[in-house]
């Protein structure tokens, strides 16, 4: 299993309340995740009427997949213009071997008798 996160610090030019802010953070989420069907959420800068922070995750089975994927994701938010992207990171790790004994996962108990 692949797994992608992505963070993303965004400044909102036009914003001059908290209320302005949320309204402009919930487009660019709500529109991120209609399009791409991904886990996305304001995660930090909440009390910070001008800048946001967005954490999104993209979970594959390819590692070139869930790259592209991140890539996508970040040039999609950067070209709805409503807010400037200040910086992004992004962070793909590949789970191996997540069922093995070794974590607990017993094969037996599901098995048809």
């Amino acid at each position: 299993m692949v797994v992608g996160v992505g963070i993303i610090e965004i400044f909102i030019i036009d914003s001059r309340s908290l209320k302005e802010k949320r309204r402009v953070l919930r487009r660019i989420i709500q529109r991120t995740q209609n399009k791409f069907n991904v886990s996305i959420a304001e995660i930090g800068n909440q009390d910070h009427w001008k800048r946001g922070t967005i954490g999104f995750s993209v979970v594959g089975n390819d590692k070139s997949f869930v790259n592209s994927m991140m890539d996508t994701i970040l040039k999609f938010i950067d070209d709805l213009k409503l807010a400037e992207v200040v910086s992004s990171k992004i962070e793909i790790t590949t789970i191996s071997h997540a069922m093995d004994r070794s974590y607990g996962f017993q094969d037996d108990k599901f098995h048809e008798f």
